[in-house]
């Protein structure tokens, strides 16, 4: 979405329009990267404490739709994001939320900047760094 948003591609493709959502597109967990690193943190302090080997799922909860993403980044960059529409792709689900219900309870991590906004805002900002281009 960022490279379409840049310049770098042609447009963002929305796959699927149709699906029994709020706005018709899929709802996807997102989640702040730095979030992911403060509980991969707080799992390494459960290991070192003895607290043995678990599955912890990760996420907000909460979905945002395709659309409700686009937005936000056309709000956050105050830039257009070229859009195409293409068919649903097979196997694609209408909504993935994760809860994250035990890694609050037994890591105390709880995600504190994943918001939309924060995340699009703090990806653009590393998206015109450049650091990541090979």
């Amino acid at each position: 979405m960022l490279d379409a948003i840049d310049g770098k591609r042609p447009a963002l493709t929305v796959f699927g329009t149709d699906y029994p959502t709020r706005d018709g597109t899929c709802i996807r967990d997102y989640v702040h990267v730095m979030d992911l690193v403060d509980a991969h943190v707080a799992g390494l302090k459960w290991l070192e404490a003895g607290q043995g080997s678990r599955v912890f799922c990760l996420g907000t909860g909460r979905g945002f739709s395709v659309r409700e993403v686009i937005d936000q980044s056309r709000v956050v960059t105050n830039r257009d994001v070229p859009i195409t529409f293409g068919e649903r792709r097979a196997g694609d689900a209408v909504s993935l939320v994760s809860g994250s219900e035990r890694a609050r309870r037994d890591l105390g991590w709880q995600p504190a900047r994943s918001d939309m906004a924060t995340m699009i805002a703090d990806a653009w900002r590393w998206h015109q760094s450049g650091h990541f281009e090979k």
